[in-house]
């Protein structure tokens, strides 16, 4: 069985970037450049993946050290044909090797499987794209009997190859005892001074080896990344992309062209997006969700027709059913909402579990809490869990009714029916079925005046 042998070239250093930072570790959709086209190589089975580096080297493998990949290092830059001269001791004759690009992330595998079909000892298979303004771009040459003939680069074509609206992707892939053959004939005879990857084709021509080419679905699929404009604009193809295929599952959108996701979204019947909705990392939204604007969710699910509304943020936490959360809410790491449950604006919830029913509609912080069914936290209350060294736990029973501004000191609990007056500072135990309160008694200080600025 023919073995793939992907060679990725990631050695640029990225100048018109503008930034210390490799090029091929910028982010689009959140992750880096060179991983989105990793990402689409393992889609092969028996693939040997080999990643040609240069510039910032050692940033590249340690922020990639959890792909699976063979580093190779080139020291000098000396053009694409001498980047893949660099990883030729680990292709055997009979590989199939495929040439991608870590600064293409938008390739996809059905693209690149169409390519790799053809490829024998006598055709190499080169994707090539049709440009309204092909500038810039090597330029496929064909005879009048449309064969390939050879790959010009623009600074060493003529006006009339400048002409030609066919460029080269450089994608390409091709018998491995066929490349190492030609990678020895390469020259650096050209107006670059560099080794030029695209000359084997003219090779291949001579040694009377066909070329099989193929296209894209669309430009965009094929287009690097050199500056951040390039870099903005393959980031909203995207991202379309993405909201396309939710449409097509039923996700109903204010407007997809305002939305991203960074991760994976599953969805069920009848979910809805509001504008600038950000979806990280593994989200799922069971039927009848609806996310309102400038919400974030991260690592996170939540069950059939709750509600969250504007500019809050869930993150590592399970939702219910029928909830409502928000607006200004905040759901932070492990926490578990039951059904029914109320977040209003301006909450925070920080790893606690909180029961069916119950109610937290303003300006309070749960933190390291439990907290049962019905319960009621009036406005401004908060649980003091950290004593600057450690947190501790509150416990909270079924149909509790605390009071606007209390503080519950934990650790601490409040028994199940029990009623806390407003204004109150609970530091100790609160048993069942009463109410707590804790007041200092009010005054009135006659003749106080209040300070004035000095």
């Amino acid at each position: 069985m023919t073995r793939l042998n992907t060679i990725i070239l990631a050695a640029g250093k990225g100048t018109r970037m503008k930034s210390n930072k490799p090029k091929v570790l910028h982010h689009l959709a959140g992750i880096p450049l060179l991983e989105h086209c990793y990402n689409t190589a393992k889609h092969f089975p028996e693939n040997l993946i080999q990643v040609v580096y240069g510039h910032g080297g050692e940033l590249v493998q340690s922020e990639l050290s959890h792909i699976s990949v063979k580093w190779i290092e080139q020291a000098q830059q000396l053009g694409t044909g001498h980047a893949v001269q660099q990883a030729i001791d680990s292709v055997e004759d009979n590989d199939c090797v495929l040439i991608l690009y870590g600064d293409v992330p938008l390739l996809k595998a059905e693209t690149l499987q169409k390519l790799v079909k053809p490829v024998d000892a006598n055709t190499l298979a080169l994707l090539t794209v049709e440009l309204e303004n092909p500038s810039g771009y090597g330029r496929i040459i064909r005879d009048d009997k449309n064969k390939v003939l050879k790959i010009v680069e623009e600074k060493d074509a003529t006006e009339n190859e400048k002409l030609v609206k066919e460029i080269n992707t450089g994608i390409l892939a091709v018998k491995g005892s066929r490349l190492k053959a030609w990678l020895n004939d390469l020259s650096s005879d050209n107006a670059q001074g560099e080794y030029y990857l695209t000359d084997i084709i003219e090779m291949a021509v001579k040694s009377s080896v066909s070329i099989a080419t193929h296209n894209p679905e669309s430009e965009d699929e094929v287009l690097g990344v050199n500056d951040k404009i390039q870099l903005s604009h393959l980031e909203r193809v995207f991202q379309f992309q993405q909201a396309t295929a939710l449409m097509q599952q039923g996700v109903g959108f204010a407007d997809p062209s305002r939305f991203d996701i960074r991760g994976s979204l599953t969805v069920g019947m009848d979910v809805n997006l509001d504008i600038n909705v950000i979806i990280e990392g593994q989200v799922e939204l069971a039927d009848g969700v609806s996310i309102g604007p400038n919400c974030i969710l991260k690592n996170c699910s939540l069950e059939s027709n709750t509600v969250v509304l504007a500019n809050s943020i869930i993150e590592d936490s399970k939702v219910g059913k029928r909830c409502k959360i928000g607006p200004f809410a905040r759901i932070r790491p492990e926490s578990l909402l039951s059904d029914e449950v109320h977040i209003g604006n301006f909450v925070e919830i920080k790893k606690s579990n909180i029961d069916s029913g119950s109610k937290i509609n303003h300006l309070s912080y749960i933190g390291d809490t439990t907290m049962g069914s019905k319960v009621n936290i009036g406005a401004g209350t908060i649980t003091c869990n950290y004593d600057g060294a450690n947190k501790f736990q509150t416990v909270i029973g079924n149909d509790v009714f605390v009071g606007s501004d209390t503080q519950l000191i934990a650790p601490v609990t409040v028994g199940s029916g029990t009623t806390i007056g407003a204004g109150s500072t609970i530091s100790r135990d609160a048993p069942e079925n009463v109410l707590t309160l804790t007041r200092a008694k009010q005054v009135t200080i006659e003749g106080w005046k209040r300070p004035t600025k000095k």
